[in-house]
């Protein structure tokens, strides 16, 4: 059913704010200058956030664009700039892509050319920058309140957002420049009825499964991931199931197994993982039972924010917001199974974005309240993360988007 619903910001925009007050600071001087301008790599596709099988340890410094709000106390100025080094993990520098506001989530096309950032505001819009010279190439409004997340379809032709907000997802085409073009699509999730404590859906995450076929769309308030067919031609979607989690579950965000026929959902309110079935044919998702995430609920509330799997498949990590800590899981029986290993201290407070690096080296940790990113060396045999030094101050980081 496509409607418009121009819910309030709810809670999101609230742990935005409250979080921004302790992030009186901004990005250091440049030491490195800004990020080589042809040294972006395409990333892998969306849904998988690791690279597609292990590779060497590229040379040379590597971007890093940091996501933040820019309308809280203690926020930064646009898009932030700097690099890391794949050999140490050490980040340097620090520079700001300015005209883009509240910048809260970022991802990047295909080709490596066009970085995208949500503008998560009450009127939502999205924005594309060209990477060579740091021009932004315009916005385009995703037609709902609040997006708090994008994606880009693996053809290169499509960009799709999430409105936290209003509860929408939206299809924008991609112009020959990358800028985003008009809607072609805007759906509201008006079924089924909001979960407890929930007044209207909450469109969280809009992925592309591995199959390229369909798109999924994670939404908290109704505890429900949609998958819609994408027309390719059209831009246009049909919705072909739903798998409701259980009352009050809060999902989140969907990460995919590498091997296309499992994926790990993250639940927000009621501190858990768990395991789904994908069936690539129909698209059909199925939701197994809730596992833990490592918290300890005596220390106080947590709420998991994402999931990333490594590249080879044989990990998965889980951002823990409250407890400030990743849960290492083993992923077993051909990504049936997650079994949990531990957790290691974030190091910062609200981890709210997890990423790794392309070659899958480095895991970087955006943490929201503390304003910093972490950075972990991932032990590709044991799955062990190690601290490579002190976090990397960034205003209310909120996203970190390594290339």
């Amino acid at each position: 059913m496509r409607v418009m619903n121009r819910a309030g910001l709810s809670r999101r925009r609230f742990v935005g704010a409250f979080a921004g007050t302790a992030a009186g600071m901004s990005l250091p001087a440049c030491d490195g200058g800004p990020p080589p301008s042809d040294a972006p790599t395409p990333p892998a596709p969306a849904t998988v956030t690791g690279p597609d099988a292990p590779s060497a340890t590229p040379s040379g410094p590597r971007p890093l664009y940091l996501g933040t709000y820019t309308s809280v106390d203690g926020g930064g100025e646009g898009v932030g700039t700097a690099t890391y080094d794949p050999a140490t993990g050490r980040i340097s520098g620090g520079d700001v892509i300015g005209g883009v506001g509240d910048p809260s989530f970022l991802a990047v096309h295909p080709d490596g050319r066009t970085l995208y950032a949500v503008n998560e505001r009450e009127d939502g819009a999205v924005t594309a920058v060209r990477l060579s010279d740091r021009e932004v190439l315009g916005s385009s409004p995703t037609g709902g309140s609040s997006p708090c997340h994008l994606s880009v379809h693996p053809g290169g032709r499509f960009l799709l957002t999430a409105d936290y907000g209003s509860g929408t997802v939206a299809v924008h085409r991609i112009g020959t420049s990358g800028a985003p073009g008009d809607r072609t699509d805007l759906v509201t999730h008006s079924e089924p009825a909001p979960g407890p404590g929930q007044q209207g859906p909450h469109a969280h995450q809009f992925i592309t499964a591995p199959d390229g076929g369909h798109v999924l769309a994670v939404d908290l308030g109704t505890d429900t991931v949609y998958t819609y067919r994408l027309d390719e031609e059209a831009g246009t979607l049909t919705e072909v199931s739903r798998a409701t989690a259980r009352a009050g579950a809060g999902p989140r965000h969907l990460t995919f197994h590498p091997g296309g026929r499992y994926a790990y959902l993250a639940n927000e309110l009621d501190d858990t993982v768990t395991v789904c079935a994908y069936e690539p044919v129909t698209g059909r998702l199925t939701i197994g039972d809730p596992q833990p995430t490592g918290s300890d609920p005596e220390a106080g509330t947590n709420h998991p924010a994402q999931l990333v799997v490594t590249g080879d498949g044989r990990y998965a990590y889980l951002a823990n917001r409250g407890h400030n800590s990743l849960a290492r899981y083993a992923v077993e029986d051909d990504g049936a199974r997650l079994r949990l290993l531990g957790t290691e201290p974030v190091g910062g407070d609200f981890p709210r974005h997890i990423a790794l690096s392309p070659d899958g080296g480095l895991l970087f940790t955006a943490n929201q309240r503390s304003a910093d990113v972490s950075v972990f060396r991932v032990d590709a045999d044991s799955g062990e993360l190690n601290s490579v030094g002190e976090p990397f101050a960034s205003p209310v980081a909120v996203c970190a988007l390594p290339l």
